[in-house]
């Protein structure tokens, strides 16, 4: 096993990049949200027409009513609002005439259809691709299928709520579900081979142009998930599947009163004891799916909130201690190199950051995080180091133009006289500052490409309401934006 030096002069970042962050769901369509169709292959264009080598989106698992990426319905499954109906009528699973009303009727019937046409003779070889993903994937296919039928069949009650049989997975009960519900089932499977089969066409048509995707691992998974149901005994549950305390944050730079998550936290004794085979298995399935990952709440591997489960904020919790070098070893005798960043923002500790030295795992970097106080803050372009990846912002931070001119006319002058170019405005100025500094990876968010306002964030940490529903279209960018930041890209030898 070689792990990674502290210089990072190997591991993951190994040049110097540009990227995008948008999610799918962002992307423009008829649709409800943006998914795998032509407007995809349109944004790879773009991003190579910039000089980009890198796409990076948010977790693409199925979401709860609030949308949430970061709280899946499973750590495997694709979510079904991304499949694209297009491309089922351009590969003839689907008649054009079938899709009346784009956008207005809704996916599931029209995957339905797709499913009963590969049924048919002429679908053969289609059929068979079919039933080898399913057997490639049964080890969360199966529970993932049972999960999303009984979950439909309780009126969207969470696995917790469940009659007490389904709920704890009585073998003759799941028997009995497989036995009425074949075709169902079957047909939960094949909503995923399509997510599957898409995803990886896109994929490959952004390696091929030398873009790279990457992808995002929380570190928690929703406690109302097929992961928590199949995998009880590797949560901190009690007898009846209740969590007992919760995972969060503690109050911090986006919330008074911390972040109460909700996630069940991992019993991680159970999880050592079996040399961590959840998390290799969880890692070696996004590995297929991303070239880079992004671990979400990185210090949560070397200690963690832990809130008790009666208590409506994250206020009350205490930091619990978590086997971050033991797991992080087994990932790297797994994977190496291991090609992941480490979310690190938040309370960081001298603790905290020797876990991630200790592995080579690149640290983020927020310039909107670099003004408010001295010369030695960490974000500051100066302070910056190689093995990081640097942002104006992220999806939790405000749009840069957004937080710029909420700032005050003092700070505002600071920022100006610190990036030292009165040429540029907003948020290019602060773009220019990531692509120019010595962060091997600077991404910047698509708003802070189309120069757009606080209204247009992708999410406000610590609210439930309003978040994750930003899209754009493609006659918002200005003309000439493509250029400006290849210009700039070729400029600081990214």
């Amino acid at each position: 096993m070689s792990i990674t030096t502290q210089s990072g002069e190997q591991g993951a970042l190994r040049s110097r990049q540009a990227g995008v962050l948008l999610h799918p769901t962002s992307l423009p369509g008829a649709w409800d949200c943006g998914d795998l169709g032509s407007e995809a292959f349109n944004f790879v264009n773009f991003l190579a027409a910039a000089g980009q080598k890198v796409w990076q989106i948010l977790p693409l698992g199925p979401t709860h009513n609030d949308l949430s990426p970061y709280q899946s319905l499973s750590a495997y499954a694709g979510n079904p609002e991304l499949i694209s109906i297009e491309k089922l009528v351009e590969w003839g699973w689907l008649a054009a005439e079938q899709i009346k009303k784009p956008g207005k009727q809704k996916k599931p019937p029209l995957i339905a259809k797709a499913f009963a046409a590969i049924m048919h003779a002429e679908h053969g070889e289609v059929r068979n691709e079919f039933e080898v993903f399913v057997a490639n994937n049964s080890e969360w296919l199966e529970d993932y299928a049972l999960y999303r039928l009984l979950k439909n069949n309780h009126q969207g009650k969470g696995w917790f709520d469940w009659p007490t049989p389904l709920r704890d997975r009585s073998e003759s009960a799941l028997k009995e579900v497989r036995h009425n519900n074949a075709e169902a089932l079957a047909e939960i499977r094949f909503e995923q081979f399509l997510f599957q089969r898409q995803w990886f066409e896109l994929k490959h048509y952004a390696n091929e142009r030398g873009i790279s995707i990457f992808g995002d691992v929380p570190i928690f998974v929703a406690y109302d998930s097929a992961d928590v149901w199949a995998h009880r005994d590797g949560f901190a549950l009690d007898a009846d599947g209740r969590p007992t305390v919760v995972a969060g944050v503690p109050p911090d730079y986006f919330s008074e009163t911390g972040q109460r998550w909700g996630n069940p936290h991992y019993d991680w004794a159970q999880m050592e004891q079996d040399g961590f085979s959840w998390w290799l298995e969880r890692m070696r399935y996004q590995l297929k799916l991303f070239d880079l990952i992004r671990i979400d709440h990185f210090r949560g591997f070397e200690a963690y909130w832990e809130v008790p489960a009666d208590e409506e904020t994250a206020i009350n919790g205490r930091w619990v201690k978590a086997p971050g070098d033991q797991l992080f070893d087994r990932l790297h005798e797994e994977f190496d190199p291991l090609p992941v960043i480490a979310e690190d923002l938040g309370i960081i500790t001298e603790e905290v950051e020797a876990l991630r030295l200790k592995y080579g795992l690149p640290g983020m970097k927020i310039l909107q995080f670099a003004f408010d106080s001295g010369a030695d803050n960490p974000y500051l372009p100066h302070n910056l180091q190689r093995n990081s990846v640097v942002y104006t912002g992220t999806h939790d931070n405000n749009t840069t133009l957004g937080w710029f001119d909420e700032l005050s006319p003092e700070l505002q002058a600071h920022i100006g006289y610190y990036l030292a170019d009165q040429s540029e405005s907003m948020p290019w100025l602060l773009i220019r500052a990531a692509l120019a500094s010595v962060s091997r990876l600077a991404i910047v968010p698509m708003q802070d490409l189309m120069a757009l306002d606080a209204s247009q964030r992708m999410n406000t940490p610590g609210t439930t309401e309003g978040n994750w529903g930003w899209r754009f279209q493609w006659s918002e960018l200005k003309e000439g934006t493509a250029e400006r930041l290849n210009e700039l890209v070729i400029r600081y030898g990214r």
